[in-house]
């Protein structure tokens, strides 16, 4: 007899496949969803903090991308003495002479026509004005911490000594007396 009951499971007629999870429950609306009659949801959610996430991971890879020095890149008109030991960029104002202008950070902060004309030193007031309130204006951003005074100076090499003593010495009465002169490292192309 207990060969007949486990031969009698063998002996089952054989149904047509097809969904039989939650038939039996006897809520209409999940026997219609079991049965494959459910309709789509009407509010569709818009999966919004996957993408807030891809979108910072895409700031963060530009930020992190983009160079983390403040380097000026240096003006084309100006051709930059060469030198064989360089040291990086400093953050610091970058005092510009090129031709008879004379730019602070790309801004125009006088001229050296008059330098030249009068043959002497002298200070250039517009870019002791500049630099004295960049100084203050440091000072303000960063309390209790101790003014570097780093200035860089872009100069052309066909600039007179004369231009480049009076802007050397207009910086350091703004407050800047240590002088870094941006220079083209050699062997590398001008």
């Amino acid at each position: 007899m207990s060969q007949d009951l486990a031969l009698s499971r063998f002996h089952q007629p054989i149904s047509i496949p097809g969904r039989r999870l939650m038939l039996d429950v006897r809520l209409p609306f999940v026997a219609k969803r079991a049965r494959g009659g459910g309709e789509r949801a009407v509010n569709q959610e818009i999966p919004l903090i996957p993408f807030i996430d891809f979108l910072l991971c895409i700031v963060l890879f530009l930020l992190a991308s983009f160079s983390a020095t403040s380097e000026v890149p240096p003006d084309k008109s100006i051709h930059l003495p060469g030198a064989a030991n360089v040291m990086k960029m400093t953050d610091a104002p970058t005092v510009s002479i090129a031709g008879t202008q004379i730019l602070v950070d790309g801004s125009r902060a006088g001229s050296t026509q008059s330098i030249e004309d009068a043959n002497r030193m002298q200070r250039v007031d517009e870019l002791f004005h500049i630099l004295k309130n960049k100084r203050e204006l440091w000072k303000q951003l960063n309390p209790g911490r101790e003014f570097p005074g780093v200035a860089v100076l872009q100069v052309d090499r066909k600039v007179p000594a004369l231009v480049v003593k009076s802007v050397f010495q207009t910086a350091a009465m703004a407050g800047y007396p240590s002088i870094s002169f941006m220079v083209q490292r050699l062997g590398s192309p001008n």
